[in-house]
């Protein structure tokens, strides 16, 4: 499975074909599928270009990417950053009028087992985010929803392109043995070679504007698709 991740917490002014909007989203979906992603993560914002939980938000973007790549799975945020505190987020998920197929939730991040609890009442699928350098795989070893999350995302935050492959590795071994599947990915200069390790170990990936800027060659990439083609060279190369 490889999972486009279309915006995330950037602004336009980080990339100019970054795209939020509903609109732009849907657009971008539709290229980054044809390009051959298989599954959708994204970011909905408010009408400022912050991220947002709002039901209005949540739905209008769920509704126009849902148009645009019908039958292909669609998720977002709930990072802490997206409301005031955690009850803020629950009641949030509590008044969706449109349901993702999937959020993630991070878990060194307060209020981690609330809002997962809120989304799997509603019947969305949980993405538990590990990111190294924290502790949230303890935290997540001792959560009660630990055995009913849809997959790991397993988040490598050492941004370099020569560490980030041994921290991938730390990760991983912390997580072993893991409860669900594995989604592994990178950011900015680490995020090819994390692609790569996820390929050889047969594990998910992910790419996207919300992790880097750039093709594995360093040069600026044109949009999402263009970073989802690359990726699936990679993966296709790596698993020969």
């Amino acid at each position: 499975m490889l999972q486009v991740c279309l915006n995330g917490a950037r602004s336009p002014r980080e990339h100019f074909h970054l795209p939020v909007r509903p609109e732009e989203l849907a657009k971008a979906a539709a290229d980054a599928v044809a390009a051959g992603a298989t599954d959708v993560h994204l970011h909905p914002k408010s009408a400022d270009g912050t991220d947002s939980l709002d039901p209005h938000a949540v739905a209008a973007a769920l509704r126009a990417v849902r148009a645009a790549a019908p039958g292909v799975p669609v998720g977002v945020t709930t990072g802490a950053w997206t409301a005031p505190d955690t009850a803020s987020r629950v009641r949030a998920i509590r008044a969706w009028t449109l349901l993702p197929d999937h959020a993630s939730v991070n878990w060194h991040e307060p209020g981690a087992d609330e809002v997962a609890g809120a989304l799997l009442e509603r019947g969305v699928g949980v993405e538990a985010g590990i990111f190294s350098g924290t502790d949230a795989d303890h935290h997540f070893r001792l959560s009660p929803h630990r055995g009913r999350v849809l997959r790991v995302l397993a988040e490598v935050t050492d941004r370099s392109a020569g560490g980030a492959a041994t921290t991938a590795e730390a990760l991983l071994a912390r997580l072993h043995p893991a409860s669900a599947p594995i989604l592994l990915h990178g950011e900015a200069a680490g995020a090819w070679p994390v692609l790569r390790l996820a390929a050889r170990r047969g594990f998910a990936a992910r790419i996207g504007l919300e992790d880097t800027l750039v093709l594995p060659d360093g040069q600026i990439a044109t949009d999402n698709a263009e970073l989802v083609a690359a990726a699936r060279a990679v993966v296709e190369a790596e698993s020969r």
